[in-house]
């Protein structure tokens, strides 16, 4: 079953910029997900076609209309939940990307601007998202960062379906470090458990550099590993 994806946006040429190269792209090419990309401003009703007004209130910047982005969402197909990136949200994390992995389709948002008309978020039931602590010029980037994370996981998409298994946040721990080939370079070589083959010695290391990583990089993961809410 493809996951099909809406994108509402006011600049629809940045897509699917990153998402059309390595696996999301092959994906895309394979049919395992589609990607459908709406201009908001195709539902601006003025001959100007306004998207924005100035904030109630005062203030700086502008904010899109609840008319032109109310209209843009009933336009869209409904399938999967609605998105919208925005700094304020909730934080992406790999539960969530599972989570979202599993429906069928998801219609993002891309804000810009000072934000979006709040009345637009409640009536239309936009569930908020945010990539971190910090803000970026608009949706679009985010949205193609949270696709990518999504994507990897649909169904066919890794060679091999194990390969999302033992990464960073899946267990709520940071990854292990990885070697390769040359066993030795630049003087420093790799560990030799990893060429020892003894399987349950090799696992054991693993997670013990796991867990010496989140506690020393990730102290709130390791955090909420010890309380019991991961």
């Amino acid at each position: 079953m493809t996951f099909k994806t809406t994108i509402l946006t006011l600049f629809p040429e940045m897509f699917p910029g990153p998402l059309g190269w390595s696996l999301a792209g092959k994906a895309l090419e394979q049919g395992l997900w589609s990607l459908e990309v709406r201009d908001i401003r195709a539902s601006a009703k003025d001959r100007h076609r306004s998207v924005d007004d100035h904030p109630a209130g005062g203030g700086p910047g502008m904010v899109l209309k609840p008319d032109v982005l109310a209209a843009a969402i009933d336009a869209c197909p409904g399938v999967g939940p609605r998105l919208l990136m925005s700094p304020r949200g909730e934080a992406l994390t790999q539960r969530l990307v599972r989570e979202l992995a599993a429906e069928p389709g998801l219609l993002i948002v891309c804000g810009r601007f000072e934000g979006v008309d709040e009345r637009v978020i409640e009536k239309r039931q936009l569930r908020e998202v945010s990539l971190g602590d910090f803000v970026l010029s608009g949706g679009e980037p985010a949205a193609m960062a949270l696709l990518d994370a999504v994507i990897r996981l649909l169904p066919g998409v890794m060679g091999r379906p194990e390969s999302g298994m033992e990464e960073s946040f899946e267990d709520g721990m940071l990854e292990h470090p990885h070697y390769t080939k040359p066993n030795v370079w630049e003087g420093a070589e790799i560990p030799a458990v990893l060429l020892s083959g003894d399987h349950k010695a090799i696992a054991r290391w693993k997670r013990e550099q796991r867990e010496m990583l989140t506690k020393a990089r990730r102290p709130d993961l390791w955090g909420a590993r010890e309380s019991g809410k991961i």
